[in-house]
């Protein structure tokens, strides 16, 4: 057998190998990815809680402006 017939096993094995890597990098992009879904999910959850109060702030600063306002009218 010259240098560049491969001998069939060989192939396989090697194939096999590069199989094994390939499930392997899958399986880990795959539980990165569940990861990264649960952390947004939360990064959501969080950012809708925020804009909640930064509502409410917002809404409570108003109310005050007003009301110094109509003290400022009234004096």
């Amino acid at each position: 057998m010259s240098q560049t017939e491969k001998d069939p096993s060989t192939e396989l094995e090697a194939l096999e190998a590069k199989l094994d890597t390939l499930i392997a990098q899958f399986n880990q992009v795959k539980n990165e990815n569940k990861s990264l879904k649960v952390k947004q999910d939360a990064l959501v959850k969080e950012k809708a809680k925020l804009l909640e109060k930064t509502t409410l702030a917002k809404t409570r600063v108003e109310a005050m402006i007003a009301r110094l306002k109509a003290m400022e009218h009234d004096s």
